[in-house]
């Protein structure tokens, strides 16, 4: 088990301590600082112990999901403790998960993770149902953390989780989820009533999630404060995003 602790509010740093012989692997450019005495190897494909064949499959999911075809391996070549801190790429805060308690695997958003125990497998996860992977928010492709250590997962604004008993069902947006355990039922559903698709400022889709089984979600998606960011850059506007919005933002003059 990682030896760590989480400094920070918004703009968390994640401070890993490496005992003697110990490693950590992390996605590329989420390291921030290491003491000297830690050896960093890049790992091509994301999974220091595999054949050739297997580093090229593993390297060819990694692209497909967005990310780098390397991951970085920190080992402590020391016969003391030494630290290697980590940060996101954006605020936000950082949600450790030990997945032993969950079955040994958790799905998540394909940018969500930054760094696990080196036995951590990071493969990808392809949506079954179309309108889920065409609607959801993520695509057809997540994430798929599975081992039996720890695994630290980077989301935006707050991460709250959430508990479902057998049957219970909950409604997010689809930017809003992070992570969920793989026996919580994904979809993606319409929402109801014209009204609710042309004003609610919602988008037309909304991920339902049935236990039981454990899911992740984040008050502010990047994409959305993005989205805010350019339309007061570009025109200094108000609204929430519906269409009344969009109206006050032509007629307002701000």
């Amino acid at each position: 088990m990682l030896n760590y602790r989480i400094s920070g509010d918004d703009l968390q740093t994640l401070i890993v301590e490496l005992a003697a012989g110990e490693g950590v692997l992390a996605e590329a450019g989420a390291m921030v600082m290491m003491q000297d005495g830690v050896r960093m190897e890049a790992i091509f494909g994301g999974k220091p112990h595999q054949s050739i064949l297997g580093k090229l499959v593993s390297a060819g999911k990694r692209l497909i999901v967005g990310e780098s075809l390397f991951m970085t391996l920190f080992i402590n070549e020391t016969t003391g403790p030494r630290q290697v801190h980590f940060a996101g790429p954006y605020p936000g805060k950082i949600m450790p998960i030990d997945l032993s308690e969950h079955g040994g695997e958790v799905i998540c958003q394909k940018d969500a993770f930054l760094c696990a125990s080196p036995d951590t497998e990071i493969d990808i996860a392809f949506q079954r149902r179309l309108r889920t992977g065409l609607f959801g928010g993520e695509g057809f492709i997540l994430e798929r953390l599975t081992g039996r250590g720890t695994a630290f997962i980077h989301a935006s604004g707050t991460v709250i989780p959430h508990t479902l008993g057998p049957g219970e069902v909950i409604h997010i947006d689809t930017g809003c989820l992070v992570a969920f355990t793989p026996s919580v039922d994904y979809d993606v559903r319409f929402v109801r009533g014209i009204r609710n698709m042309l004003f609610g400022g919602e988008g037309l889709f909304l991920v339902r999630m049935a236990g039981p089984g454990r899911v992740w979600t984040q008050s502010l998606p990047f994409s959305r404060l993005a989205q805010r960011v350019l339309r007061y850059g570009a025109a200094g506007g108000k609204g929430e995003g519906s269409i009344l919005g969009k109206l006050w933002n032509m007629t307002s003059g701000d």
